[in-house]
């Protein structure tokens, strides 16, 4: 299967499926000398496993980290980092009545199509369980983006119709609520929405932001592998994302110029900006502010709610999805926004070094 990578120098490779014996990843290009240990990786895998959440899956999964190569006392070693998660609480029987239908809001029929034939257990590779071996990888890439001063941090701004208040919101406060929201109050009311779905056999969808702060300016390509665009192929990898905007986004579309653009002030040897509707990105090059994006997640599509189809001979049947689901991929998926952020952004600063020769000389102790 192609299409399994992601990065240029920074290369993080998937494998594994939701139902298979483990999942894992490999990841390419990691610098040595770098603090390591599975214990950094189980607190990012240990934000997205099944059960932790009380509007997540009833799946109970341990994952546990493995690190099977690329570490050697506590530090990177430069060579490939192999990470697995072995797999313990499979129902694939849950999926045999369903077997020969394509599920609705289902990668399903396309794998079909593609392949002739598909893993029909929790969706195979296209299974949510596959991100594990994101966040596993956006681990390593945080480690490194830590050495350079640079934080990443996601929360949940909307779920069905309830968006958050700005005005009585907190960030520092996001994680005392399961929803992920920094607005306790908004997050009451959603949590209420969403009972009421659960209680309807039904599902949401809903929106999380991320804000990276500390990203130097000059990060990025001007053409193609604009930064903006390799985050967002980054994001939008993520099997639920349906939509991402960067800054003032869709709203930029309704301002005049005089609205839009970000004044520039100098401030102690700095350049500033008044304020940051680029999201921290103008040119496909980073600006120094904050990058900020949000991503549109579509709601989970496997719900208990009777909903037409047809299977594998083409008969026009009806279907009804049972087993251990998310009623909202949102709140598991802020971490995976992280992760993917946090990937595309080591590799992209990786690339950058050598786009000045001063850069070259500094690498190889010689006079700038």
């Amino acid at each position: 299967m192609a299409g399994s990578t992601f990065g240029s120098i920074f290369r993080v490779t998937t494998w594994g499926e939701s139902h298979g014996k483990a999942l894992g990843v490999t990841i390419d290009g990691c610098p040595a000398g770098i603090a390591l240990s599975e214990e950094d990786i189980q607190a990012e895998l240990d934000r997205r496993k099944p059960g932790s959440n009380p509007y997540g899956t009833k799946r109970k999964e341990s994952d546990s980290a493995m690190i099977l190569s690329g570490v050697f006392e506590g530090k990177t070693t430069g060579t490939p980092i192999s990470i697995a998660v072995f797999n313990a609480d499979q129902h694939s029987a849950d999926y045999s009545a369903i077997a020969d239908k394509f599920r609705p809001g289902h990668a399903d029929y396309g794998f079909q199509s593609k392949y002739g034939f598909r893993d029909y257990r929790g969706g195979g590779r296209s299974s949510g369980r596959e991100t594990l071996s994101r966040v596993a990888a956006g681990a390593v890439a945080k480690k490194i983006l830590s050495e350079l001063g640079i934080e990443i941090c996601a929360y949940t701004v909307s779920i069905g119709p309830v968006s958050i208040d700005r005005s009585r919101s907190d960030v520092s406060r996001r994680f005392d609520n399961p929803l992920i929201m920094p607005d306790q109050e908004a997050a009451r009311e959603a949590s209420e929405f969403l009972d009421r779905c659960m209680a309807e056999g039904d599902s949401a969808g809903g929106v999380a932001e991320c804000v990276i702060k500390g990203v130097p300016a000059g990060i990025g390509e001007p053409v193609f592998d604009k930064l903006d665009a390799v985050l967002a192929m980054a994001v939008l990898s993520i099997g639920a994302v349906k939509g991402i905007e960067f800054g003032a986004g869709f709203e930029a579309a309704a301002m005049k110029g005089s609205e839009n653009n970000d004044p520039f002030f100098s401030e102690n040897g700095r350049v500033e900006k008044l304020s940051n509707n680029s999201g921290g990105i103008l040119g496909g090059i980073s600006d120094g502010s904050d990058i900020v994006f949000r991503a549109a997640f579509k709601p989970t599509p496997s719900i208990s709610k009777l909903q037409k189809t047809t299977d594998t001979a083409l008969n026009n049947v009806e279907i009804s999805i049972k087993g251990r689901h998310d009623p909202i991929i949102v709140p598991r998926a802020i971490v995976v926004v992280e992760a993917m952020s946090a990937i595309a952004l080591a590799d992209m600063a990786l690339r950058n070094m050598p786009s000045k020769i001063d850069n070259i000389k500094k690498i190889y102790n010689k006079t700038v």
